[in-house]
């Protein structure tokens, strides 16, 4: 039963920040996701079957302590931007920020939630809170196809070298990621880690709560 709340919690999480792209996109006079029926809160629409369940699953059963995940990315054109400068950017920030707003509001019911709501309703509050913290910062690692590389490129200045790194990085992105979360995993997870537990900490005023919600929903 605790991994059915994990699962849809985070496919519930996914959306929403595929879903806050395409808006972004469309705020800027980009209807492509529109017209893609993209935004919908219809999970069919957004879901990968390798990166929304097959990944997911693998890491949940494994003992590495982080559950990633990924959507089918939202289309856009960014030569529709309105914003020809810094469109991609907001663009890009506005998944890792649709998933930190989620965090606020659900932190902020665990912090003032406490003495009213029952045990289990404050722990799936957190672990709403943990899941979008941590799809925000992974999101936010500068490495195709993440959305922090979006933004890093758009902060460096435009040169042929600068946009021949970044079709190369976007041409094998994926694989780049991968290979970054099994060989320095080491490094990347306990960093996420010391976020989540920093962030989690401000939002809901509770230092022990992330532990056992932790344990909760993650424990074999």
């Amino acid at each position: 039963m605790e991994f059915l709340f994990v699962i849809v919690v985070l496919i519930l999480s996914i959306v929403i920040h595929e879903l806050a792209h395409g808006y972004a996109a469309l705020a800027q006079g980009d209807p492509t996701a529109k017209y893609a029926g993209r935004l919908t809160m219809n999970p069919i629409k957004h879901l990968d079957p390798v990166g929304s369940f097959i990944v997911p699953l693998i890491l949940y059963i494994l003992p590495v302590g982080v559950i990633l995940g990924w959507a089918k990315p939202v289309p856009y054109n960014p030569y529709n931007l309105n914003n020809q400068r810094w469109g991609e950017s907001l663009v890009a920030a506005a998944g890792p920020a649709s998933n930190l707003v989620v965090a606020l509001i659900f932190g902020l019911v665990v912090r003032f939630g406490a003495g009213t709501l029952s045990e289990d309703a404050i722990l799936l509050a957190s672990l709403i809170v943990i899941i979008n913290i941590i799809i925000a910062i992974f999101n936010l690692i500068p490495l195709p196809p993440l959305d922090g590389s979006k933004i890093l490129f758009d902060l460096l200045p435009r040169s042929v070298k600068v946009s021949e790194a970044r079709m190369f990085l976007e041409r094998y992105g994926l694989l780049i990621v991968l290979a970054a979360v099994i060989l320095a995993g080491g490094i990347i997870f306990p960093f996420i880690i010391g976020l989540l537990a920093l962030i989690f900490t401000a939002l809901t005023g509770d230092v022990g709560l992330i532990m056992e919600t932790l344990d909760r929903f993650f424990s074999p």
